[in-house]
């Protein structure tokens, strides 16, 4: 197995920051061919997740709709005060495993990998692991 870690800056108290791009050049420095990548948020109030990467307004439709439905004051009872983050981050999963062959990551036409930040902004970081 192959782990990397990547620190991130997220900019925004709840956005997804596409990190295709990151996660397809370990692939390529590690002369990965094929098998399976995982990546892997270690933190409770934030996520990672596949989506559609063509259409920013696909992205702001989701935040938008966690505005909505997950309130961030609910007369939560834990007294950090970021409950809404975390169920946030219960939603969208806190890894995703994609499929390598010939060195490529075997996505979707449309689809990209997100880091969910829902308790910024933050130094965060995430895990990449090729199997």
């Amino acid at each position: 197995m192959i782990l990397n870690r990547i620190n991130i800056r997220t900019e925004k108290k709840a956005e997804f920051i596409d990190i295709t791009t990151t996660v397809k050049k370990i692939v390529v420095s590690e002369n990965f061919a094929e098998g399976l990548c995982s990546v892997f948020v270690p933190h409770t109030t934030a996520g990672i997740t596949i989506n559609e990467a063509a259409d920013p307004d696909v992205v702001k439709d989701i935040l938008g709709h966690f505005e909505k439905k997950v309130l961030h004051n609910d007369n939560y009872l834990h007294a950090e005060g970021n409950s809404a983050a975390h169920i946030k981050a219960l939603i969208t999963g806190s890894s995703v495993t994609v499929p390598v062959k010939d060195g490529k990551l075997v996505l979707g036409t449309w689809q990209g990998i997100y880091f969910c930040e829902y308790d910024g902004p933050r130094s965060r970081s995430y895990f990449i692991s090729l199997i």
